[in-house]
């Protein structure tokens, strides 16, 4: 279920989207309902026309510890929403524990006036899902909600519980052990960020979806289904922050954090009955087959010009169109510049872009399934002679996702589709051995979407949030891997346009791949190759040299390879990282070379700073050129 306060737009635009998304139950938020102009009935009808059922209504806050003229216009509310819901065919009135500053907090008036609620309630055969809030001025804990409920025993008043405020102080779902599923009506599901737990609450907080934050929401709903609660899990919450939390909220990220939650927990807990598609497992990705750029003619030259001053060597050519696959190690670029297809597509669209990449996993059609179950769109092309049918998905911004696999032939691709070049470089490769991770660039606002895509879709495991100075603004960061790190993604969000990576998105995509970093064993020993190979490496600073020899008390002669090289350093505990960046292209779009050591498991993030820095520099003294 989903709360219409999540979504944007008209309510009837906002039940297309719910039901689109795969939802079957709704929330319905009572601000929805008075700013639709038509009658109740036209209501009913616009969720019943899209399959919709309207399970509850967030609406009233509770009259208990009030009294005299107060007391009177809080009962007079709560029968005027109970015959609206009677109207709507709805069953079920949340109702939230009372903020008025008069209000007593003294348990025996709360009981008696709960108890009060329950027999209206009765009387109209309405469920109440009471919720218990923090900053309330009567029952700030659920736990205390719940003794009341008991005591009072009515089958028409049970417990409405926040995923968000039981444990957004940092509280584990043990804290709740001793809750009765018997007296829960509703369990509504937000996600907080560690670094942003709060204590004290506040009707002001801002929740996320399920799996983009750092709570336990799988524990807590664990816990609650061996307590006997069978009833359904909402994505939304009551109180003023579902209002103000994700009002612009996509309703496919909502229905994939849902379902992808609670089918975690199915799993992992057999009397776990919910309601769900059938989903194979998430997906293990054991590395990067591929990754494609769309190009032109004169862009192709650019890219190709780029790879061999890496010392890629092109090795075959697609049997029927303008493709060629450029190689070193295991990394494997693929260059197109046909003009038909999705390739030929996304050049016209976008300019020159990574379009594609392939993913090595165990079941290739199982990965489409379980990505398609999630709401990812699944990606079709007409093939020619010779094509394989590689299952594919649209992935970030105007890129295609493809996955190989060795159940079949796809593995085999390079074989079937191509064709050696006639002639291969016999150059010195600069020992690049793989992928050693893909960095996407978005809009801020994305970036979460995004994200919960990943880990929806795949094991994968985020690292924290990150803020990255750029000169002319702020770059969020979040890194990705898959458990043994073959795969590596780094997510920018980008929150002002004129910042480098800003100026990337300007001229491309609303979200695309902007940089691929390769592994080396040795990364002096690729430096001195790729000096050879006349490589346009981004020049750093002197004074970061200075900086990192004090900082890190590094010897003066590793100092001086390193910044003869324009080589980076970052160290961590005893893992050390040296990257090395090329001189931008196309947009923005750039290559790095990266060396770990004793288990770096970062991506440098101190020194992001300082690339940017050098990566303006260069982009100036070019524009100022032209």
């Amino acid at each position: 279920m989903i709360s219409t306060a999540m979504v944007s737009g008209s309510l009837p635009n906002k039940f297309d989207k719910i039901a689109q998304a795969g939802f079957q139950n709704v929330d319905l938020f009572e601000k929805d309902f008075t700013g639709f102009s038509g009658t109740a009935q036209d209501v009913v009808d616009l969720a019943k026309n899209r399959g919709l059922v309207m399970r509850s209504l967030d609406s009233v806050e509770g009259f208990e510890g009030t009294k005299d003229e107060e007391r009177k216009r809080a009962l007079l509310q709560l029968n005027q929403k109970l015959d609206l819901l009677k109207q709507l065919g709805i069953g079920q009135l949340q109702v939230r524990a009372s903020s008025n500053p008069n209000a007593s907090d003294d348990e025996d008036v709360l009981r008696k006036d709960l108890n009060e609620l329950a027999n209206v309630a009765s009387q109209k055969n309405i469920r109440i899902a009471y919720q218990a809030l923090p900053w309330a001025s009567t029952i700030k804990c659920a736990l205390q909600a719940q003794q009341i409920i008991r005591q009072i025993d009515d089958p028409h008043l049970g417990l409405c519980l926040d995923s968000m405020l039981l444990m957004g102080d940092g509280s584990r779902p043990a804290k709740y052990r001793d809750i009765d599923g018997k007296y829960v009506f509703q369990v509504n599901l937000f996600d907080l960020h560690r670094n942003t737990y709060h204590t004290p609450f506040s009707p002001m907080m801002k929740g996320m979806l399920p799996g983009q934050g750092h709570l336990n929401i799988a524990g807590l709903i664990r816990l609650l289904v061996n307590r006997g609660y069978q009833g359904v899990w909402s994505i939304g919450g009551t109180g003023q922050h579902s209002e103000l939390s994700m009002s612009s909220v996509s309703a496919t990220d909502a229905y994939r954090a849902l379902v992808n939650v609670l089918d975690e927990v199915r799993q992992s807990t057999p009397n776990a009955n919910f309601d769900l598609p059938e989903l194979t497992d998430r997906v293990y990705a054991s590395g990067i087959e591929f990754i494609e750029f769309a190009v032109d003619d004169d862009s192709q030259i650019e890219i190709t010009n780029l790879l061999s001053s890496l010392r890629f060597r092109k090795e075959r050519v697609h049997k029927t169109k303008a493709v060629e696959l450029w190689r070193q190690g295991a990394i494997n670029i693929v260059v197109n510049s046909d003009p038909v297809g999705f390739a030929g597509k996304a050049f016209q669209k976008y300019g020159p872009i990574v379009c594609d990449m392939g993913l090595r996993v165990k079941d290739a059609e199982g990965t489409v399934k379980r990505a398609t179950s999630l709401g990812a769109p699944k990606f079709s092309q007409i093939l020619g002679d010779n094509e394989l049918d590689i299952p594919a998905i649209n992935g970030v911004g105007g890129n295609v996702v493809h996955f190989i696999d060795e159940k079949s032939n796809l593995h085999h691709v390079w074989d079937i589709e191509f064709e050696r070049a006639e002639t291969v470089s016999k150059s010195q490769p600069a020992g690049l051995r793989r992928v050693d991770h893909i960095a996407q660039t978005m809009q801020h606002h994305e970036m979460q979407s995004w994200l919960l895509y990943y880990l929806s879709t795949f094991e994968m495991e985020k690292t924290p949030i990150v803020d990255v100075a750029d000169p002319a603004g702020v770059i969020t960061s979040q890194a990705i891997q898959s458990p043994e790190g073959e795969v590596r993604l780094n997510l920018n969000g980008v929150i002002q346009n004129n910042t480098f990576a800003g100026n990337f998105l300007s001229g491309n995509v609303d979200a695309g791949v902007q940089h691929i970093a390769f592994t080396t064993d040795n990364i002096f020993e690729t430096s001195a190759i790729l000096a050879d190979a006349d490589f346009p490496r981004l020049e750093i600073s002197p004074n970061y040299y200075t900086a990192i020899m004090s900082e890190f008390a590094l010897d003066p002669k590793l100092v001086d390879q390193m910044r003869e090289g324009n080589i980076l350093y970052s160290r961590r505990g005893d893992g050390e990282y040296f990257q090395i960046y090329s001189q931008p292209i196309f947009n923005g779009f750039f290559f790095e070379i990266v060396e770990r050591r004793s288990g770096y498991a970062g991506y440098g993030a101190k020194n992001a700073p300082i690339r940017l820095a050098a990566q303006n520099e260069y982009q100036q003294s070019r524009d100022n050129v032209a």
